[in-house]
Parts: C-alpha cells; structure tokens; sequence
C-alpha cells in the first residue's frame, strides 16, 4: 500500500515557474513508477510526465518537453515536478500517481495523490 501526498501547488505568473511534490508513505517507494497528471475544469485527466523507479527513464507529454522536469529522490519518498515558462494553459489540478511501469495511461497507476491545484495567471 502507498499514500501518496502532493504540495507545493499555487498561483504564479506566466513565465514563472513552480515547483510540485509528492511524498509516498511505506517503504517500497522505489519499487514504484512514478507519474504526473493533471486535469484542468471540464476536461480529462491527461499525462504530464512519469519517470521509472531508478530514474533512468522519463516520459513527457509534448506540450511540456523543454519547460518540466520530473525528478525523484527514492531516500526521500518524494518525486518532484519542476515547472518553468509556465503557461496559462497549464492551469490545472496537478496529481502524483504510482504504478508498475512509467507510462501515459493513467490506467496503468495503482495509488493516487488528492491532487494539488497549480494556477497560471495570464
């Protein structure tokens, strides 16, 4: 079993950046794939970036390559989502999930976070 708790969300300007994290409860953290997704209102959930347990591979959707890093720190249970040139578009609820294998398929993701709301004003 793993909790799963993001922070770190706010308001910033477009251009700014912010910095997500998500802290994992229980020991087998590191077992874990580890992903970001996000959902803006009134639309679905869509991937953001994901990264393998051992932090040798990571995945991101097209429209964040170049402006977000995803990182972890597996002595910390925590996996990060580093934001720069943060657009208005990226406004959503931001949520750290783990699972199996790094992918784009929220399906594929076993526990989820409650989410942390990130606003980008224009």
């Amino acid at each position: 079993q793993v909790q799963l708790v993001e922070s770190g969300g706010g308001l910033v300007q477009a251009g700014g950046s912010l910095r997500v994290s998500c802290v994992a409860s229980g020991r087998t953290f590191s077992r874990y794939a580890m992903g970001w997704f996000r959902q803006a209102p009134g639309k679905e959930r869509e991937f953001v970036a994901a990264i393998s347990w051992s932090s040798s591979s990571t995945y991101y959707q097209d429209s964040v390559k170049g402006r977000f890093t995803i990182s972890r720190d597996n002595a910390k249970n925590t996996v990060y989502l580093q934001m720069n040139s943060l657009k208005p578009e990226d406004t959503a609820v931001y949520y750290c999930a783990a699972g199996p294998l790094p992918g784009s398929n929220w399906s594929i993701y076993n526990y989820w976070g409650p989410g942390t709301q990130v606003s980008v004003s224009s």
